[in-house]
């Protein structure tokens, strides 16, 4: 695929990854729609990095736990470009949360944002995407291969978007191509003191943090770098998987 020229919808681009990626496409020639929530301050900030790169921004405010109007951003962004290349589903939470405490209204915001609006994000670019061979990547997380004690739900959501990755790239073949990245440390939470900090520094094989642009360069060779992937899950997390 070659992105320069090509038209993406980047959701959760208001903030963290999902501006990164937003940005390091417009880097590449993109024009980007910018999805967000509630980060419309840093959705500006977004388009103006996109405008900076001499790339079109187009802003797209849409609650995506409400899954009618998950399912019809693709189409919002398909209609200021003309068409629609790219899909990167970036919108996400990461609620800490011990067993005991998890409600159900609790988990369910966990999986209508991480699982259930991917989905149906993904479904309404689907006629778009197939006219332009295009491409999805999805943001799942390392957490969706092992069990993290106080964050269960969002474990069992980001395994759940791994299997989802496999499942659209078996059902959209050949004229879809759908992989994921599974980030490590790269942006941890904000509330997360120094100490935990350097514990997950420490036990990182690398011995260092990553940084946004690791996942940028990583969604950059998933939709640039080759044509011949889908159903496979690029993790970047500096070896903390095999420590």
């Amino acid at each position: 695929m070659r992105l320069a020229g090509a038209a993406a919808l980047v959701t959760g681009a208001g903030t963290r990854i999902g501006q990164a990626i937003a940005i390091g496409l417009a880097q590449s020639g993109c024009d980007v729609a910018i999805h967000y929530h509630g980060s419309a301050t840093g959705a500006e900030e977004t388009a103006r990095a996109v405008n900076a790169a001499g790339r079109r921004a187009e802003l797209l405010q849409a609650d995506l736990t409400d899954a009618h109007a998950a399912r019809a951003l693709a189409d919002h962004a398909a209609r200021r470009f003309k068409r629609l290349d790219v899909l990167v589903n970036s919108s996400g939470v990461m609620v800490r949360e011990l067993v005991e405490d998890v409600t159900p209204e609790s988990w369910n915001g966990t999986f209508d944002l991480n699982l259930r609006a991917m989905f149906f994000v993904s479904q309404g670019a689907i006629p778009h995407l197939r006219r332009a061979t295009g491409k999805i990547v999805n943001m799942a997380d390392i957490a969706g291969f092992e069990p993290w004690p106080a964050y269960v739900p969002h474990c069992i959501s980001k395994a759940g978007v791994i299997m989802l990755t496999k499942g659209l790239a078996r059902a959209l073949a050949p004229d879809i191509a759908v992989n994921a990245i599974a980030p490590g440390a790269v942006l941890l939470p904000h509330d997360w003191d120094e100490k935990a900090r350097e514990h997950i520094r420490e036990t990182t094989p690398l011995q260092r943090f990553g940084s946004p642009d690791d996942v940028v360069s990583a969604v950059r060779f998933l939709l640039a770098g080759t044509d011949y992937a889908t159903g496979t899950v690029l993790v970047v997390d500096g070896g903390r998987l095999i420590r």
